[in-house]
């Protein structure tokens, strides 16, 4: 090859090099561009959220918040209330049974650093919640299960109690005469709860606890207790918990999937609304029988909630009010 040739080959071999790598510096530009996380400069007001018609839970919330306690402090407190409410019939002490008579109970807790600890079917420990932000904090691990987390719970101080609670023992009883397994839309789950909250920090931290569906198979797990379906949060974009027929959930990571709509520039309501979406837009999905609701906060402290069937409500704290709202739901057939 003669010199001049080569000196005008490599010449050009390195102006296309260079334009090459210009265009991958652009392109990692946009892409940092678009990772930004969200931020505000306006100071956030604590603020609490939670499914159902929970107020005593999130006034208990609010106040830790209000007294300048953290985030993670907030949800573990409110969720608790829930726990040790024996009228409500899913969630903590009173939970419905499983088929064989047993009150077994999941939760889970998530902090602003992304740390998370869960509990699943736990026996004769009331205050699961706390259990799980025990796992979180004191083990190597996230997760603990059945006989294993009792006994944990018992060895940090946790004591053992009987859940079933009579008003629980006979609609079990009754139950057990025909012995049919219907979720019922809003009754079923009705008061699993699950928490999001911003402290004056502007950290997110969320928690979930359930008895989960009555009645069903010993060993059944929901979604209440899994990392990205019954509840997920990151700090840097907010978070998001559910509520409703587990198995819906666990089959799209609802959670884990409204963050990431939240990610790509959706509010929390369009985010929530695409994640039911995902549900009932599989084909051949019969959506009819069952429910789910989720709600879901970002970092600007704007909130959203939607569901499959009507009823579905939230409790909502902001600026020193405490809310009940009724939700928007798809189903208006």
């Amino acid at each position: 090859m003669k010199r001049r040739n080569f000196i005008k080959k490599a010449s050009a071999t390195s102006l296309g090099f260079a334009a090459f790598s210009s265009s991958l510096v652009s392109c990692d530009a946009n892409l940092a561009k678009k990772k930004e996380p969200i931020t505000t400069s306006k100071i956030l007001k604590p603020l609490v959220i939670a499914t159902w018609k929970t107020d005593l839970a999130v006034t208990t919330a609010a106040e830790v918040l209000e007294k300048g306690g953290s985030a993670i402090d907030a949800v573990e407190q409110g969720c608790r209330i829930e726990e040790a409410n024996e009228n409500g019939q899913s969630v903590g002490k009173g939970g419905l049974p499983d088929r064989d008579g047993d009150v077994t109970l999941d939760a889970c807790i998530m902090n602003e650093k992304g740390d998370y600890g869960a509990v699943l079917g736990v026996k004769n420990i009331k205050h699961v919640i706390s259990v799980a932000r025990k796992v979180m904090e004191d083990t190597p691990h996230v997760m603990l299960v059945g006989e294993g987390a009792e006994s944990f719970a018992v060895s940090k101080g946790f004591e053992r109690e009987n859940l079933l609670t009579e008003k629980s023992k006979k609609a079990w009883e009754n139950w057990k005469i025909k012995s049919e397994y219907k979720p019922i839309i809003n009754i079923e789950n009705h008061d699993t709860i699950g928490m999001l909250a911003i402290d004056k920090n502007g950290d997110i931290s969320g928690a979930c606890t359930t008895s989960g569906l009555a009645y069903k198979m010993a060993g059944r797990v929901g979604d209440s207790p899994i990392i990205g379906g019954g509840l997920f949060v990151d700090n840097e974009i907010g978070g998001a918990s559910a509520t409703g027929l587990g198995e819906e959930v666990l089959k799209t990571v609802g959670s884990f999937l409204i963050v990431e709509l939240m990610r790509q520039g959706k509010s929390p309501q369009q985010a929530c609304e695409e994640a039911i979406g995902r549900i009932v837009n599989k084909p051949g999905k019969d959506f009819k029988n069952f429910q789910v609701g989720y709600i879901a906060i970002n970092k600007r402290g704007e909130t959203g909630a939607y569901s499959i069937h009507e009823w579905f409500s939230y409790n909502l704290y902001k600026d020193k009010e405490n809310k009940n709202i009724k939700s928007d739901y798809f189903n208006k057939a």
